[in-house]
C-alpha cells in the first residue's frame, strides 16, 4: 500500500523557517518523482516544488529562492526547507509521488501537473503570521 506521511508543519512568524518532511512507503521511492503542493483557503491547489528520480528540480515562481526541496532515498524521505516565510505561504501542504515527472520547466519557469498523481499525503498545515 502506497503511503506518504508529512510532518514538520506548524505556526511561524513571517520571516521565519520551517522544514517539512514526507516519509514514503509501499513503493520504489528512489524511482519516483516527488513533490510538494499546497492549498490555501478558498484557492486552488498549486504546485510548489518537485524533484524527479534523476534529481532534476523545479520550483514555483512564488517560492523560488526561498524554498529548497531535497530527497534522501536511503531514508525514503522528501524534504522542503522553507525560509523567509510570508503570510501568503499559509496553506495545507501536501506531499505527492508519481512514477513520472510532474513538472515542466522552461525559461526558468515551471508548471506543475494538475491532474491525477499516483499518491498523496494527508496534508499538513503551515501558518505564517505577521
Amino acid at each position: 500500500q502506497v503511503q506518504l506521511v508529512e510532518s514538520g508543519g506548524g505556526s511561524v512568524q513571517a520571516g521565519g523557517s520551517l522544514r517539512l518532511s514526507c516519509v514514503g512507503s509501499g513503493f520504489s521511492f528512489d524511482a519516483f518523482a516527488l513533490g510538494w503542493y499546497r492549498q490555501a483557503a478558498e484557492k486552488e491547489r498549486e504546485g510548489v516544488a518537485a524533484i524527479d528520480s534523476d534529481g532534476n528540480i523545479g520550483y514555483a515562481d512564488s517560492v523560488k529562492g526561498r524554498f529548497t526541496i531535497s530527497r534522501d532515498n536511503a531514508k525514503n524521505t522528501l524534504y522542503l526547507q522553507m525560509d523567509s516565510l510570508k503570510q501568503e505561504d499559509t496553506a495545507m501542504y501536501y506531499c505527492a509521488a508519481d512514477p513520472r515527472s510532474f513538472t515542466y520547466c522552461r525559461g526558468g519557469h515551471c508548471a506543475f501537473a494538475k491532474g491525477h498523481l499516483n499518491a498523496w499525503g494527508q496534508g499538513i498545515l503551515v501558518t505564517v503570521s505577521s
